[in-house]
């Protein structure tokens, strides 16, 4: 998550955006955007769509996915067929940390939903 983080930060800067701008364009404080970009509070998938949006760049960019996801193929001897011989997963953590935020904003989202609901009883008894 460091390195994303970290490619955001340059986009961001290279863009000539302040935090102002980016929490602008978020709908948050520059308080909240300024805590995303030290890490101190969790980027969201959902977020991060956002942001590449904001800054106009393929969110591919940020996962360097292009240059690390590749496909290694070698040719057989004789009938000029080829086959993969591997695959290189060096976003696999990258895709867990993505994934353990997903889970974690729909973990929060079905609290908030139980909470208003018990809200709603309690109003109604009165």
């Amino acid at each position: 998550m460091e390195k994303i983080i970290e490619k955001i930060a340059q986009h961001r800067s290279k863009k000539g955006y302040t935090f102002e701008n980016m929490a602008h364009e978020l709908n948050i404080t520059p308080a909240a955007y300024r805590k995303i970009e030290t890490g101190e509070t969790k980027l969201s998938v959902e977020r991060l769509m956002k942001i590449s949006e904001i800054l106009n760049e393929d969110l591919s960019n940020f996962l360097d996915i292009s240059t690390k996801s590749t496909i290694n193929t070698q040719a057989n001897q004789g009938d000029g067929y080829g086959y993969v011989e591997t695959i290189n997963n060096d976003y696999k953590d990258v895709i867990k940390d993505l994934k353990e935020a997903y889970d974690k904003i729909i973990k929060s989202k079905d609290e908030q939903i139980l909470l208003l609901k018990e809200q709603i009883t309690f109003l109604k008894e009165k």
